[in-house]
């Protein structure tokens, strides 16, 4: 072919060329068009990504706020427990002291009933004596 023909506009050459420009052409706005849908897919990526992100961090949060407040009456119910077994401690103390001095009081009493049948034997072997 000699390039210093004219180019036939209705030739196959010509053809040819507008087939290769339609199709860059074509090429050219799909690329374009792909391009744009991938930015927009991204885009709408990252946002679900952050919102899961955000959600997550959300219920992250509510649960170190909800430990947070456990602990607290952890630290509450552990004083508490302390204090109680301080209070029975004491109680227990109490009680054995009201034992011991119940004891006391009834081995005094036995010491009492003893005496008092030994002071009446002493008596009654007096008198004997005295009589006779």
């Amino acid at each position: 072919m000699d390039r210093s023909k004219q180019v036939d506009p209705h030739g196959l050459e010509a053809s040819l060329i507008r087939i290769i420009n339609s199709h860059h052409s074509s090429s050219l706005k799909l690329r374009e068009s792909t391009e744009k849908a991938k930015k927009d897919g991204i885009r709408n990526a990252r946002r679900v990504s952050e919102l899961l992100v955000d959600s997550v961090n959300r219920e992250v949060q509510e649960a170190f706020v909800m430990e947070k407040r456990i602990e607290m009456e952890i630290r509450a119910l552990t004083a508490s427990i302390f204090r109680f077994g301080k209070q029975t401690d004491q109680w227990l103390a109490a009680s054995h002291s009201i034992n011991t001095a119940i004891k006391e009081i009834g081995d005094f009493e036995n010491w009492m009933k003893t005496m008092e049948f030994d002071c009446k034997s002493i008596n009654a072997a007096i008198c004997n004596i005295h009589q006779e």
